[in-house]
């Protein structure tokens, strides 16, 4: 078993609702979710929309193949309602997003998927959650926890304390959850 952790985020309808399906769909189809952060409310990055996000991240034992994982995260998309990804850094509104952030201690590439995830040390919306609930996990190419690269990024984009990023925590999830 491999532990893997997720980032999961939405700004498209009944947001709550559409992360809850997708941790349900992720539990049916991967396997059974260890941990699941706060769910937060960020504006978009890399984009802009008057829709908030609302993202959370989960960590889960896993059997399946990266390769496989990566098929399954989009199937699920796919299921609900996911029509295109993003590429070449252009992001629009989405029902759901599923991003696969870390593999065990696993360094991959390839042209459809690179993990740790290229971009999760520039996203307090990532690194955030991620701090919740895996403080102490280290990141296998910088060498720095999630809570050390949290609080980086947290002085680096927010020097005065104040981010511009909504941060409204949302325990919203299934508590049952072990």
């Amino acid at each position: 078993m491999s532990m893997v952790y997720l980032a999961l985020g939405s700004n498209q309808g009944d947001r709550q609702k559409n992360l809850g399906t997708a941790i349900t769909k992720i539990q049916e189809k991967i396997g059974p979710v260890k941990v699941l952060s706060s769910f937060i409310e960020t504006f978009p990055v890399g984009f802009s929309s008057e829709h908030l996000f609302l993202n959370a991240a989960l960590g889960l034992d896993c059997n399946l193949s990266l390769q496989k994982l990566l098929w399954v995260t989009q199937l699920i998309e796919k299921e609900m309602g996911r029509i295109t990804k993003s590429h070449n850094r252009e992001y629009h509104d989405r029902i759901i997003d599923i991003d696969i952030l870390f593999y065990d201690n696993l360094v991959f590439h390839n042209e459809k998927l690179t993990v740790p995830h290229a971009h999760l040390q520039e996203r307090l919306f990532v690194l955030q959650p991620m701090a919740e609930i895996a403080p102490d996990f280290v990141h296998p190419l910088i060498g720095k926890t999630m809570f050390e690269m949290f609080l980086d990024l947290k002085a680096e984009t927010c020097p005065f304390g104040a981010c511009f990023e909504k941060t409204s925590s949302m325990r919203g999830y299934p508590s049952q959850i072990k």
